[in-house]
């Protein structure tokens, strides 16, 4: 049993200081309920002396050079792996992944690092164009990341590395939620030796922390991943300074299978996919569209899916996936599910409840409904639970009008044996990251949403780009 952490100070200028605020919130596991730490939450007082760090760092910084970036990501980098082991475990406790999912997170934190470095090393930052001016990209100053609780430290560093690459400064504030993970990674970038404040980190609630960085005059920036609604507050708070705001918010991504897919391999492969991570992910496919005719096939391999996967404590190897996140998830999942069943919505398996062998933590069961009316709460509301929404069309045009018929446009997914008719139908998804029978994740392909799921781009040369400003130089 490992010792309960008490993380008492957040990570500024360079060096771990008291905070000023005293809000002290306890972090549970949500598998047993066992007290894994505590932490100190900053305040908008906190919030000032980061950006007051970062704004002082940043006048150097963005002066750098291209080798000076790349010694600062390499140095990042070997600090970040030693630590990755006790960072995968403790995804693991405070937020629940399975050791499979924690370890393909430090994969990904990884590939951030490597395909920035690539990137780095060659952008062009200074053009000449047709015409005799030139194009100058520059960094855009003191970056603000918000990240969500579900995958902290991939998002704090997705967002972190390209932004230092570009010359910028960054303060994170990770969630109030999940306090201890980034407080491990600031514990690697403080062995990594970084020039004082070009990383800082301070958790505290979006309510006073958030807001105030969100509003501060010297941040330039705000990259944010989270609800629409922490968008939306965000975006508001943002407003009056005019600052750059990039939102990466909520999915309900729609998986259309084409009448040539292969249903026996595909089906099982897109339940698995919905519930990974107990079906905490923004961009899961949890909208199965299938053809009405057949809608049995589907069902019954959906369903055989389902009832295999093993929900179980998250360092089990023979679990699928672990508990939802806390309390408020569980609830909000078991009230969604209650909600289709009172609405007639035909329930195939699963259902109210924790599975029948786990009496405690925030277990829910592998749910599946269908066929679901497509303006469905169950079809149309993010759950972010184990819930699978299977829909039918009579033809392609109506497959693709129900992909289409919500406000989020984050992932979506297409699966077919031709590759000609899935871009076809590709191209008409309304949905800024569309992946064809399951291929591999990359770190050089950009992701992000259209609509309700925000705007801007992570990862790759896009995702550095966000964080640069475009100079035009024109002379006599």
């Amino acid at each position: 049993m490992n010792a309960p952490l008490y993380q008492d100070r957040l990570f500024i200028g360079g060096a771990w200081v008291n905070p000023h605020g005293r809000d002290i919130v306890e972090v549970r596991s949500p598998a047993d309920g066992t007290l894994l730490g505590r932490a100190v939450l900053g305040d908008a007082i906190d919030a000032d002396r980061a950006v007051a760090a970062a704004r002082q760092a940043f006048t150097s910084w963005s002066q750098s050079s291209i080798a000076e970036r790349l010694d600062v990501l390499a140095r990042m980098r070997a600090a970040f792996e030693t630590l990755a082991p006790a960072l995968e475990d403790h995804l693991m406790r405070e937020i629940g992944l399975t050791r499979m999912v924690a370890q393909g997170q430090s994969m990904m934190c990884r590939a951030h690092f490597d395909s920035m470095a690539e990137i780095l090393a060659r952008y062009p930052f200074a053009q000449k164009m047709p015409g005799g001016f030139e194009i100058v990209r520059e960094p855009i100053g003191v970056v603000v990341a918000i990240t969500s609780w579900n995958a902290p430290v991939n998002q704090m560093l997705c967002k972190a590395v390209p932004a230092i690459a570009a010359g910028c400064t960054v303060i994170v504030k990770p969630s109030e939620h999940a306090p201890l993970c980034g407080g491990l990674l600031a514990e690697a970038m403080a062995q990594a030796d970084l020039p004082p404040g070009l990383f800082n980190l301070v958790n505290g609630r979006g309510a006073d922390c958030g807001q105030r960085l969100a509003a501060h005059p010297d941040v330039d920036m705000i990259s944010i991943t989270g609800s629409v609604a922490g968008g939306a507050a965000v975006a508001a708070a943002a407003a009056p300074t005019i600052k750059r705001v990039h939102q990466e918010l909520g999915g309900k991504g729609a998986n259309i299978l084409l009448p040539e897919a292969d249903f026996a391999a595909v089906v099982p492969r897109s339940v698995v996919a919905c519930m990974m991570v107990a079906g905490q992910v923004c961009a899961a496919p949890t909208r199965l569209i299938v053809p009405a005719d057949r809608f049995e096939d589907v069902a019954a391999l959906a369903v055989a899916a389902a009832q295999g996967l093993v929900v179980g404590p998250p360092d089990d190897p023979a679990t699928s996936f672990g508990p939802l996140m806390n309390a408020a998830q569980f609830d909000r999942v078991q009230g969604l599910i209650r909600q289709a069943i009172d609405g007639g919505q035909p329930l195939l398996t699963g259902g109210l409840g924790r599975p029948d062998n786990l009496p405690t933590g925030y277990y829910a069961r592998p749910t599946i409904f269908g066929p679901v009316a497509p303006d469905a709460a169950i079809a149309t509301q993010e759950v972010f639970g184990p819930v699978l929404c299977i829909l039918t069309y009579r033809n392609v045009d109506e497959a693709v009008e129900i992909a289409n018929a919500t406000d989020f446009g984050l992932a979506a997914y297409v699966q077919s044996a031709d590759p000609a008719s899935a871009r076809a139908v590709a191209a008409r998804v309304r949905a800024g990251y569309v992946s064809i029978n399951f291929p591999p994740w990359t770190a050089a392909a950009p992701f992000g949403g259209y609509r309700r799921s925000g705007n801007g781009r992570q990862y790759g040369v896009w995702g550095l780009e966000e964080f640069l400003e475009t100079k035009t130089i024109i002379a006599s």
